[in-house]
């Protein structure tokens, strides 16, 4: 079963095809709204679970393809716009923390330290995949104890991989540098997002 959640217009109609995506991230459909793309969320209940053996960016793929798989081949004109973020540190997947100690020990361990973020992508068009990823390494200052506790009390950042979130207080006070794209770590890197998209008219 999945669920139409929302039409949204944008002024690029006619560029590329509509777009279906399907994720409730509220942060993945900004950006889209922000890139003026045409679009409307379908959610729909997928196994994130994945094979052991592969890597951070093997996972990352690998997942936004199953997500892009639960969805019949028969959409008609759409495309279907899969992904999945992850976060990792010394190969070590940092996925979504289950309370609030879980939340805070992530962010100590990333607390001075460069770790990477990773979106996989995965677009079905006319029964056709096409997967690709991006990777942004993130620095963060040394943050204290109370900065790290305050930031989880407020913002509960259970829904974000690696408790954090770039554009939230805790990105804003402490981190020091990126390399790679912003809107990556935010949860989809919308410059590779509109030039495959843009390649699919082709």
């Amino acid at each position: 079963m999945h669920k139409k959640v929302s039409p949204i217009g944008g002024d690029l109609e006619g560029v590329f095809p509509p777009v279906i995506l399907a994720s409730k991230s509220p942060r993945r459909q900004e950006l889209l709204r922000l890139m003026d793309i045409n679009f409307r969320v379908v959610l729909k209940e997928v196994d994130e679970s994945f094979p052991d053996g592969l890597t951070p960016t093997e996972v990352a793929l690998h997942i936004a393809r199953k997500k892009a798989e639960a969805f019949d081949e028969t959409v008609g004109d759409e495309v279907v716009l899969t992904a999945d973020t992850i976060v990792c540190i010394d190969g070590l997947i940092l996925g979504k923390p289950e309370t609030r100690a879980h939340a805070i020990e992530m962010l100590q361990m990333l607390s001075g330290r460069v770790h990477q973020v990773i979106t996989g992508v995965c677009l079905l068009y006319k029964g056709r995949y096409n997967n690709f990823y991006d990777l942004t390494e993130v620095l963060f200052r040394k943050l204290s104890d109370a900065e790290i506790s305050n930031y989880v009390d407020k913002y509960q950042p259970l829904d974000k991989a690696g408790s954090y979130g770039i554009q939230e207080l805790i990105g804003l006070i402490g981190i020091e540098r990126i390399e790679g794209s912003y809107t990556n770590v935010v949860g989809l890197p919308t410059e590779k997002v509109y030039a495959q998209l843009r390649s699919l008219s082709k």
